[in-house]
């Protein structure tokens, strides 16, 4: 399964909090770094091994996928991902 942002939210960086953030109708949730990085990759071309791939390679490091698969059950429960 290809992991997609849901289409109720939008993500953009915001200057005035000086981090990404999910925007949508009832309000906005403001991303930390990591959460953000792995949020930008969400984009419909990757499942999560190769989402996980992508991010261990681009910040070289290994051991982050029980961190990244937690992270997106987690937008995934709270409607997030798609």
């Amino acid at each position: 399964m290809n992991l997609t942002l849901s289409k109720r939210f939008r993500l953009q960086w915001e200057p005035a909090q000086n981090a990404h953030v999910l925007l949508y109708p009832e309000g906005m949730v403001q991303l930390n770094p990591s959460a953000a990085q792995i949020l930008l990759r969400c984009d419909g071309s990757r499942e999560i091994d190769a989402l996980i791939d992508d991010l261990e390679r681009a910040f070289e490091t290994t051991g982050i996928g029980p961190e990244v698969r937690a992270f997106v059950s987690h937008a995934q429960q709270r409607g997030w991902l798609e």
